[in-house]
Formats: C-alpha cells, sequence, structure tokens
C-alpha cells in the first residue's frame, strides 16, 4: 500500500477527519491532503506527530503485516460434517471461522431430519434458503421459509432447524461467532 493511502487508511479508521487530525498535530488540512494524496513527503519528526496522535509508532506503521482478509477459499479448504443420526451434512465454508466473527456454513438437512438444538446465547443468525424449506423453532414460535426466503434471529430463546418435508433442505447460514 502506498504511504499516502496507508496514512489515509489510518486516519480513517480512527475516525478523524484530515481537520481533525491537523488541529492535534498543528498541521493544516492541505498539508495532509498532500500527503495522503503522496503529493508532498514529511519530516520524521512530522510523521511521527501525526502517528502518535493516531497510535501508531514508526516500525508498525512501516512494518507491512500479512492481509487479515483472506479474499479466497477454494473448496480444499472447507470442511464438511455429517451426523447422520439427526440427519444433517455441514460444511464449513471458511477453514478458520471459528477465529472470525462470523461462520458462513452450508447446510443440508435430509427429509424428517434436524439440525442440533442450540441453548440461548448473543448470538446473531441469518439464514438463506437456497433450496426446499425449512421450519425455526425459535423458543415456542416455529416460523418456516421456503426457497429464496431469509431468517435473520437474535438467539435469545432456544432454538433449532427442522426439516418436516419429503425432499432434503438447502441452506446458506452464518452466524456470529460461538453458535456453531
Amino acid at each position: 500500500m502506498a504511504f499516502g493511502q496507508k496514512l489515509r487508511a489510518l486516519r480513517v479508521m480512527k475516525n478523524l477527519t484530515q481537520e481533525e487530525l491537523g488541529e492535534r498535530t498543528d498541521l493544516t488540512k492541505g498539508y495532509l491532503s498532500q500527503l495522503e494524496n503522496d503529493q508532498a513527503s514529511p519530516t520524521v519528526d512530522t510523521l511521527t506527530d501525526i502517528l502518535t496522535v493516531l497510535g501508531v509508532s514508526l516500525a508498525e506503521f512501516f512494518t507491512e503485516e500479512p492481509s487479515q482478509a483472506t479474499v479466497l477459499f477454494g473448496m480444499d479448504q472447507q470442511v464438511d460434517h455429517v451426523d447422520e443420526g439427526l440427519g444433517y451434512h455441514l460444511r464449513w465454508l471458511i477453514n478458520d471461522s471459528n477465529e472470525r466473527e462470523m461462520e458462513p456454513v452450508l447446510l443440508t438437512i435430509e427429509p424428517g431430519g434436524k439440525f442440533k438444538a442450540f441453548d440461548p446465547s448473543p448470538a446473531e443468525t441469518f439464514v438463506y434458503v437456497l433450496k426446499g424449506s425449512v421450519g425455526l423453532h425459535l423458543g415456542d414460535e416455529v416460523i418456516n421459509a421456503r426457497a429464496h426466503e431469509s431468517l435473520y434471529f437474535t438467539a435469545t430463546n432456544p432454538h433449532q432447524l427442522t426439516n418436516t418435508t419429503a425432499k432434503p433442505v438447502t441452506l446458506l447460514l452464518v452466524a456470529t461467532a460461538s453458535y456453531l
């Protein structure tokens, strides 16, 4: 990432405008704009002042870190789990989902099958029905969704997904951490 681009990203990440950063560093908004657009180069002292306000050392700023965002997970990186007793097939679509905020999975529930039951938690869950029809048992309520419909809920009640139809149901399920 270019110097100016990296400086702008850091400023934006800290929720500061150029004007606010300028006030805290005694630099003009115009000069900061020139830095961010690679039209000027700061002295070491000026850069140190800017980075101090942004909470980053010179060494941290110039250290290239590997990207935390993985762009592509191939099929060879996906992990499958089959529970024949309950009648479902679960595929983790990213292999390190337990280290991330969300866990996207592809879930197929066989006819008469059900996904494991969950106790209440602060997790949020999104379900998109790709094929078939699913029942969401959320506390005492049952909500049915068909292909191309979505469910979104906070898991503050016991909950379970079931398939009471004669055909398999396939879902894209994305839950916040600690759900699956």
